[in-house]
């Protein structure tokens, strides 16, 4: 497997959590143990890219997230041509 850098996981992270997601969703997409996915969402909640809907077990991208995403997406565009 090829070494992912923290961007790279956050990205997978915010992808899968755009519509709404369950923890144990966003672990296998981005292929995480349960101790590294717990860090990581909490590195997100606490920078405000992702949420937790209260009442529930969704985890959602914010608007902020989202604007992370967009921004990661071209700059992979712009190093990958």
């Amino acid at each position: 497997m090829q070494y992912r850098n923290k961007s790279e996981i956050t990205s997978i992270m915010l992808e899968t959590a755009k519509t709404g997601s369950k923890k144990t969703n966003i672990m296998y997409r981005a292929n995480l143990s349960y101790t590294q996915l717990t860090g990581y969402l909490y590195y997100l909640q606490q920078n405000g890219l992702i949420k937790h809907e209260e009442g529930t077990r969704i985890y959602k991208s914010t608007e902020k997230g989202l604007k992370f995403l967009d921004l990661s997406k071209k700059l992979s565009k712009m190093t990958s041509a």
